[in-house]
Formats: structure tokens, sequence, C-alpha cells
């Protein structure tokens, strides 16, 4: 499996190749959407805040949703998860939310992926990265993946 790292940026995200899926992490407290899920909110014209506004999905642990994007994004889907609250992160619950990310992937036959690791400022990176590593490609069955990474996580990544 090839493991890659990319910025966070709207040029990132639109320059995305060899991946079918993006996944996005959001938490109950994540009001306004930052990072990622902010990025592809504003390319799918603010329907990830209609969906948190209308509470179809509120970001509590086990929400689910998966969206297209009508060819604004250059991946076939969105899959945006449900982590809780900030104040419930752990290592262990981190490796757990990656861990059950991956088998949701596996159970959509997700050939190749890109995600943002959320916990950023609740773990430290190299907890992060190695949650990544251990929790997360093992499990992963696709052949890609890329981290959308600030750039002090990215150090701490796999090359």
């Amino acid at each position: 499996m090839k493991v890659t790292t990319q910025d966070i940026a709207l040029e990132s995200l639109d320059a995305l190749a060899g991946v079918d899926t993006l996944v996005l992490f959001v938490g109950s407290e994540d009001r306004p959407l930052a990072g990622l899920a902010g990025f592809v909110d504003w390319r799918l014209c603010g329907t990830l805040s209609r969906l948190l506004k209308d509470e179809f999905f509120s970001g509590a642990e086990g929400d689910a949703v998966l969206l297209p994007v009508d060819g604004r994004l250059p991946v076939e889907r969105v899959m945006v998860l449900g982590v809780g609250p900030k104040a419930a992160w752990s290592a262990q619950r981190f490796s757990e939310v990656l861990s059950s990310a991956a088998h949701r992937l596996n159970k959509a036959k997700v050939a190749g992926v890109a995600l943002e690791l959320p916990a950023a400022g609740a773990l430290e990176d190299v907890a992060r990265g190695q949650a990544l590593t251990s929790a997360f490609v093992p499990v992963f069955e696709g052949e890609r993946v890329v981290v959308l990474a600030e750039k002090s996580l990215a150090k701490v990544l796999p090359r």
C-alpha cells in the first residue's frame, strides 16, 4: 500500500489523484467547520453546513453520511464520520476511530482514500502518526492512502 502526505489546502484537495473517496472526521463541537472539512464544505457549496444545521448529521460518535460530489471534487464520494466531543480524545480512542474508519472503507470497497487525521491539538502528532500506522494502515485493504496533514504532522508520518 502506498501512503503519501500532502499539505492541507484547497490546492491539494483540488489536485487529489488516485483516490476514489475522501474521509472527513467531524466532531460534535466542530462549528464552524475547519481544516479539510471546511475546504470540502466550501467546494460542496455548504452541503455539510446544511446537514449540521438541519441536524441530519451532528458529528456524534457513530454518525456517518456518504455524499456524492457531482464533479466538484476529484473523488467519487465523501464519507463523513462523526467522532464525538474533543474532550473524549485519547490515544486509544483515536486508534479506535481510525480502525473503524478503515473497516467502513473496506465495506464500501474503497481502493484509494484521502483523509485528514482528526484530533489536532488534542493529541500529539507522534501519537496521531503511530495510530495511522498501527490502527488504520494494517486494516485498510485499499491500495492508496493520502494523508492531508499540517506540516508538523507530516514530519512524523511514514514516507
